[in-house]
């Protein structure tokens, strides 16, 4: 029976690396039974067989080497013990984030979806249920890049930007749309999910709404305006809050401006006879 192994052969029985073994040394888990002065090279005997496998199983379980570290220095089953219930905290924990992120990928996946499949220019009456929203009152120029208004409004509503977080959205007056000056947004906010982990401080109410949707950006929107108003008197209908708009597909998904999708909403409700 053979009684010394190179680090390549014991590499090959264990089917890992020989850098991972030599790093294994390096950190004092794993120290070959012989090293030869001359040399440097390493040979393990079927002594650390055993310890090797410990290691391997305890990696495949995504323990940190530390850790690891640590229970080597005791060899203690209470130790062991800690190490298990400590992983499987962890491992809860991220499964609970992967969770929240699946349902952040497919909310995202059906907004894309749906926006894809508008009839930019259809004007449409919807009743729309509460959406909650974190919310900035800012007078911002519909000229004005966006950007810093929404570096405030995540410092207001103490997150930070990420691809899995909501539609962007802002608004304009009652009184704006009233006198037909869609010059300037009355704030900005942000449409929020109960997977994003943020308390909401406001909510777009439910009710009655009137939507169309455009291709474009915010600065093409009076247009649009101009029609959902003449629809409104049209239609025996009056404004009852805020007109908002919310970006469905901008620069932060194409390059391509024929693909950019804006959508207007106001509330309104039927005239009382």
């Amino acid at each position: 029976m053979k009684n010394l192994f190179t680090i390549g052969e014991m590499a090959q029985l264990f089917n890992i690396n020989a850098k991972t073994l030599r790093y294994y040394h390096e950190i004092g888990i794993l120290i070959p039974e012989k090293t030869d002065e001359r040399t440097g090279y390493r040979y393990y005997s079927t002594r650390q067989f055993e310890r090797l496998n410990t290691i391997l199983y305890l990696r495949a379980l995504h323990i940190p080497l530390d850790n690891i570290t640590r229970f080597f220095h005791s060899r203690d089953i209470s130790v062991m013990t800690q190490l298990l219930e400590e992983q499987k905290e962890k491992i809860q924990k991220n499964i609970q984030d992967m969770k929240r992120i699946e349902k952040k990928l497919n909310s995202r996946l059906a907004q894309l979806t749906q926006a894809r499949g508008k009839i930019p220019g259809k004007i449409q009456e919807k009743i729309l249920p509460e959406r909650c929203i974190i919310y900035l009152k800012k007078e911002i120029p519909v000229t004005d890049d966006l950007e810093y208004p929404i570096r405030e409004l995540e410092k207001k509503g103490h997150f930070q930007s990420s691809v899995f977080l909501g539609k962007i959205g802002v608004s304009i007056s009652r009184n704006a749309l009233g006198s037909h000056d869609f010059s300037r947004f009355s704030g900005i906010f942000i449409l929020t999910e109960k997977e994003d982990g943020i308390s909401p401080e406001s909510a777009l109410p439910s009710g009655l709404w009137l939507i169309l949707c455009f291709t474009g950006t915010h600065t093409q929107a009076a247009p649009y305006y101009l029609e959902l108003l003449e629809y409104i008197r049209g239609n025996e209908l009056e404004i009852t809050g805020d007109a908002v708009e919310i970006t469905l597909i901008d620069y932060g998904m194409t390059d391509d401006p024929d693909q950019f999708m804006t959508e207007i909403q106001i509330p309104v409700q039927r005239k009382k006879t």
